[in-house]
């Protein structure tokens, strides 16, 4: 049984991630099968609940505000409506609902309030409820916790080195801190990235060495083939070959053997062949539904398909960890504190991102 290991160099997961890849493939399909049944794919449901008008400037994102797409954005949704929703993926095979908001992060008020009770409603309907809400405080993951949150997502993106040529509006650590503040908490963790920014192999390695050397080590990690969209910085970006999808996602298994790896954004331009050989080099997880947030995603029925050509089963729930427990409002022992963190704003500047807000105008 091979040992999860926590000091990983970037030296050592650039040599993995070089390797032949036949050789690649073997390591981390070993490793997958010493871990996991080889055979069991966890499928979630990413559902935008608060789209457009964030305040960031992510250079991948279409859902900023300064850029010029053709996102529509929405109010935040109500509890009725997310349920509607979620007992949909669930007839449609899902055990996990994923909820995002563009928000730069968690404010205390009506509308979080709203996002409590849509975790509580759907931790009912016996489903894994993920959220990505942009940063929390360690009371903020408290509440969340007591309502019956499974999972909070908050991807790192990238290398600490690279993320100061994506975003400008807040700094790495605040990544690093709100997945502390989750880490009081009972929540598990979910944080990846996205491949295909520009970014270098040794990019990609300093984030999974960033990653793993969490401890504990998320128990999911998504990774991302960039979907460029027009009007974003990316727009022009070269999509990422399969190799370098298989590549990633055998090395993220090779040095956290233990997490689920997901293979999330840029499905749509994968091969089933390609995604085969992502399943065989360690990914146990996916994104079903026709959209990620604001980017096209596969069918779902066109997923069950490729599933049933595979003999792949998807994941039951709580599996890995069991249920949570919900608190109802009024029992609650973590209240609104009000409270309003300095988060960081480097306030360098991007030229892309700043050439992108104009364009348009």
């Amino acid at each position: 049984m091979s040992i999860t290991k926590h000091n990983w160099t970037k030296d050592e997961i650039i040599a993995i991630y070089n390797k032949p890849l036949m050789d690649l493939l073997y390591e981390a399909a070993s490793i997958h099968r010493e871990h996991h049944d080889p055979n069991v794919v966890q499928v979630s449901t990413l559902l935008s609940i608060k789209t457009g008008g964030c305040p960031e400037d992510c250079g991948y994102c279409p859902q900023a505000a300064r850029y010029h797409t053709d996102i529509t954005g929405n109010d935040l949704m109500t509890v009725s409506q997310v349920k509607a929703q979620a007992l949909r993926a669930k007839s449609n095979g899902s055990s996990r609902v994923c909820m995002g908001a563009a928000w730069r992060n968690v404010k205390d008020g009506e509308e979080f309030d709203q996002v409590l009770e849509m975790v509580r409603t759907i931790n009912k309907l016996d489903m894994e409820v993920c959220c990505t809400l942009g940063m929390l405080t360690e009371n903020q993951a408290q509440r969340l916790a007591e309502a019956g949150l499974y999972a909070y997502n908050h991807n790192l993106d990238t290398s600490e080195d690279y993320y100061k040529e994506v975003i400008s509006t807040r700094g790495f650590e605040d990544r690093l801190q709100t997945i502390e503040n989750v880490r009081k908490t009972n929540v598990t963790v979910c944080s990846g990235g996205i491949i295909g920014m520009g970014e270098s192999i040794e990019d990609r390695a300093g984030m999974l060495v960033a990653l793993s050397t969490l401890n504990p080590q998320p128990e999911s990690v998504p990774i991302n083939a960039l979907v460029a969209v027009e009007g974003t910085p990316m727009e022009n970006e070269k999509p990422v070959e399969i190799w370098e999808m298989i590549r990633m996602v055998a090395t993220t298994r090779i040095v956290m053997p233990e997490t689920q790896v997901r293979l999330s954004a840029g499905r749509t331009e994968m091969s089933r062949e390609g995604q085969a050989m992502c399943f065989f080099a360690g990914a146990n997880s996916i994104f079903a539904g026709d959209k990620l947030l604001t980017t096209p995603n596969p069918d779902v029925n066109e997923d069950m398909k490729m599933f049933e050509t595979l003999g792949l089963i998807p994941q039951k729930p709580f599996i890995k960890i069991m249920q949570p427990t919900t608190v109802e409002a009024k029992d609650s022992q973590f209240q609104a504190l009000g409270e309003k963190p300095k988060w960081s704003r480097p306030g360098h500047q991007i030229e892309r991102n700043l050439e992108a807000s104009t364009k348009g105008k």
